[in-house]
């Protein structure tokens, strides 16, 4: 009786090894850790031109001239000071792979900069250097200084239509890029290069191809999508 026991017991053990050992189903869909980066179409950082937007009443067409009012563009890193109590913002625009038309890529906008990492609370008058870097390979930005925190959110509206439509980097535009756009895309961040990417919320605008999110503190931003490995 204990031997006919032992082998079902030992029969059982065989089952459940050989189910834990099959295989997926096919198509079955697992995420991966790391959120795919939009890249620049091209695969190359396109030139680009900034300026900042002075506060209302202050400014004649809304847009003034590259370096004026403080702002400066080096290559692929733009700087100009906020001010607590004022709004301040800065545009920065990007040309065609063609170069013959530019668009906007992003638009910063803060008035409210309350607190700076080493440094400490700010009064309202008090001014911090704002550092936009963008990404060389991927539409993504870093804010500095890291961690510089808002009463009011500040707000960034980043646009991905420098990926010319191909969003996951595979030399074709195609439906499934379309699909990407519709169901998976969205805004992420981190606070640093060892730390893992969480998306956050941000509202959409297919018709201009842009996200615009409100932004308690400052990190590395990316448009991205969650990738899906399929098991076989």
């Amino acid at each position: 009786m204990s031997a006919r026991r032992a082998l079902t017991s030992l029969a059982l053990l065989l089952l459940v090894v050989g189910c834990a050992g099959e295989r997926q189903p096919t198509g079955m869909k697992i995420p991966t850790a790391v959120p795919h980066a939009v890249r620049w179409a091209g695969g190359h950082l396109p030139q680009f031109s900034a300026g900042n937007v002075l506060p209302e009443g202050n400014a004649q067409d809304g847009l003034h001239a590259f370096l004026s009012g403080g702002l400066s563009l080096d290559r692929n890193t733009a700087t100009f000071w906020a001010v607590r109590g004022q709004q301040r913002s800065i545009q920065i625009n990007y040309l065609s792979a063609t170069g013959g038309t530019s668009a906007p890529f992003l638009k910063l906008t803060l008035t409210d900069p309350i607190f700076v990492p080493g440094r400490g609370n700010l009064a309202v008058g008090d001014s911090v250097l704002i550092t936009v870097t963008i990404d060389p390979n991927a539409i993504e930005v870093s804010l500095e200084p890291t961690g510089l925190q808002f009463g009011n959110p500040a707000e960034m509206k980043i646009s991905y239509g420098g990926a010319a439509g191909d969003l996951n980097g595979d030399g074709v535009v195609n439906a499934t890029d379309a699909e990407i756009e519709a169901k998976l895309l969205g805004m992420w961040y981190r606070e640093g290069s060892n730390s893992t990417w969480e998306q956050i919320p941000a509202s959409q605008t297919i018709a201009d191809k842009s996200f615009t999110c409100a932004l308690q503190h400052f990190s590395q931003y990316a448009v991205s999508f969650l990738e899906y490995a399929v098991s076989w």
